[in-house]
């Protein structure tokens, strides 16, 4: 049920991503919903849950924005498995992991996606590269801090597991 979740969750959010967001702009800049989503399910349910988000957000991203198929949930992906890893680093702070993971993500990921997107498509203007990845790496990490602390909030208010019999 939890994976299903992700995959309408990530479609979702692409949609959002690709229709909303865009107004939301600060400075020119705008957050990645997609990553910022994944890497903070990945961090608070686990980390099949993040790759569903990274894969079914990726590809909806790609397909509806007419990018090189492949290249986001190849950088989502890989994104989301560091954020698995830092899960561990990033367990005594609870609240403020998602944001630092976010922040430090948004970076990886915008120099890995330029790399990609230009080993496919061909070479990329890179222009003021620090001036044009940092402000997006805090927008995420803003949104990455209040997406980590409802999804930990809700994540304590849900009801135990219950155990499963097998006969």
């Amino acid at each position: 049920m939890s994976l299903a979740v992700a995959a309408i969750g990530a479609t979702v959010a692409a949609l959002l991503e690709l229709t909303i967001i865009p107004y939301l702009r600060i400075g020119g800049v705008q957050p990645d919903l997609v990553l910022v989503l994944a890497v903070a399910w990945t961090l608070v349910a686990g980390l099949e849950g993040g790759l569903v988000w990274a894969f079914v957000g990726g590809l909806m991203l790609d397909v509806l924005a007419a990018r090189p198929l492949g290249s986001t949930p190849f950088v989502l992906l890989a994104c989301v498995g560091l954020a698995a890893v830092a899960a561990r680093f990033l367990e005594p702070a609870r609240l403020a992991g998602p944001a630092i993971a976010t922040f430090v993500l948004s970076l990886v990921g915008a120099v890995l996606f330029m790399v990609t997107y230009s080993a496919v498509r061909g070479p990329v203007p890179i222009g003021d590269l620090p001036g044009t990845i940092l402000p997006r790496a805090f927008y995420d990490a803003l949104l990455g801090a209040l997406v980590g602390v409802i999804t930990s909030w809700f994540r304590a208010r849900r009801p135990p597991a219950r155990k499963r019999l097998d006969r």
